[in-house]
């Protein structure tokens, strides 16, 4: 017979009302800040470069691997004619008709995660497989990989300053092992 799972085995992550229940702020003082990012608008664009920034007032990175920000926007280069653009809620209308485009409002689906300090860099290597020494990953350089089991969006803002995007229903399970990292 299959194991069954009751509320008394249940993980406390599993039994939050809500994704980012258990998603707060954590410092390691004078070495890590690990804090939700602040609300924004999230929309995943597909098509034409130039077409799709002029739409969303905003150069579109075209070098692989690569964001960029203006007026508080920032457009992350997710493929050849791909994109995840963040600013300020309110900000974006994913109805905007575009021809031979696609234009997803994904804001219910994930939320970012900031990884900030001298330590950041370490803590995330603890469950990202990539080089993320800045001669590897420099700051403006942004891609898609794992942190863990879950699939995130890792951007280097800073020297020592990570955006992480990640789906919701991850973003607890994410939290946790960077705040296990984080203590090491």
């Amino acid at each position: 017979m299959p194991d069954t799972v009751t509320p008394d085995r249940l993980q406390p992550q599993a039994v939050a009302l809500g994704p980012l229940d258990d998603v707060r702020r954590v410092t390691v003082p004078g070495r890590l800040l690990l804090r939700p990012a602040p609300d924004l608008a999230r929309l995943t664009l597909r098509g034409n470069a130039s077409a799709l920034g002029a739409a969303f007032g905003l150069r579109l990175p075209t070098q692989p691997c690569r964001a960029t920000e203006a007026d508080g926007r920032a457009a992350l280069w997710l493929g050849p004619d791909e994109w995840l653009l963040l600013a300020p809620p309110g900000t974006l209308d994913a109805g905007v008709p575009m021809a031979d485009a696609a234009v997803v409002d994904v804001r219910h689906r994930q939320v970012g995660l900031v990884l900030e300090g001298p330590g950041a860099a370490d803590a995330l290597a603890a469950g990202c497989p990539l080089d993320l020494h800045p001669t590897a990953f420099p700051v403006g350089m942004c891609t898609r990989t794992v942190f863990g089991k879950a699939e995130i969006v890792l951007w280097r803002q800073d020297t020592a300053r990570f955006h992480v995007e990640v789906w919701r229903s991850f973003a607890a399970y994410v939290h946790g092992l960077l705040e296990r990292a984080m203590a090491v």
